[in-house]
Parts: structure tokens; C-alpha cells; sequence
């Protein structure tokens, strides 16, 4: 319990570091969410389905996690975060390619 009154104490008596620890939070929750709407989604559905919703919530979580991995200065996390982007920024962009050339194959234009 001490432990846990010590960390509050800090907190308090540095409002800065207290701004970037809500950062790293909101990071992980948005990143968190992710999970929770691909499952709903997939209870929704009845079968296992990767909602767009996923894309961006993971591409939401990363961003924001990476600007905190940036300011605490961790390498490893800044590598894991920047390269899961790439990942999350790749299936969206495959999303709305494979939706426009779908559109375009239902205007009658070649595809």
C-alpha cells in the first residue's frame, strides 16, 4: 500500500510527467479497444471478422503510443510501435484498394 501512496504522491507533485502518463494510458486503451470491437464484431457476426474499426483503433493506439515511446525515450518500444504502423497503415490502404476496384467492377468499368 506505501508503494502505491508513494507513486500517487509523485504524481501529484509532477503534473508533467502526470500529462504523459495519460498519454501512454490513452495509448494503450485505444490500442486495447481493438480487441473488444473486432470481438463484439465477431459476436455480432457469428464468425471471426477483422472490422475496419480494428485498422483504425490499432492505427490510433500505435500513434499515440509511439509518441510516448518517443518522449520516455524507450528504443524498443519506439521499434515495436513504428513498425506495427507500417502493418496497420498497409491492410487500410489494401482495404480501400480492394473497395474501389469492387466499386469500379460494379460501375462496369474495367478493373
Amino acid at each position: 500500500m506505501s508503494l502505491l501512496w508513494h507513486w500517487a504522491h509523485e504524481l501529484a507533485a509532477h503534473p508533467y510527467d502526470t500529462t504523459w502518463l495519460f498519454v501512454g494510458f490513452a495509448g494503450q486503451a485505444l490500442f486495447a479497444s481493438r480487441f473488444l470491437v473486432q470481438w463484439f464484431r465477431s459476436e455480432m457476426e457469428g464468425r471471426s471478422v477483422m472490422p475496419l474499426a480494428f485498422w483504425y483503433f490499432s492505427l490510433g493506439g500505435g500513434l499515440v503510443s509511439l509518441v510516448y515511446a518517443v518522449h520516455i525515450g524507450s528504443a524498443p518500444f519506439v521499434l515495436g510501435q513504428g513498425t506495427g504502423l507500417i502493418v496497420y497503415a498497409r491492410n487500410l490502404y489494401l482495404i480501400f484498394r480492394e473497395r474501389a476496384q469492387l466499386r469500379r467492377a460494379a460501375a462496369g468499368d474495367v478493373v
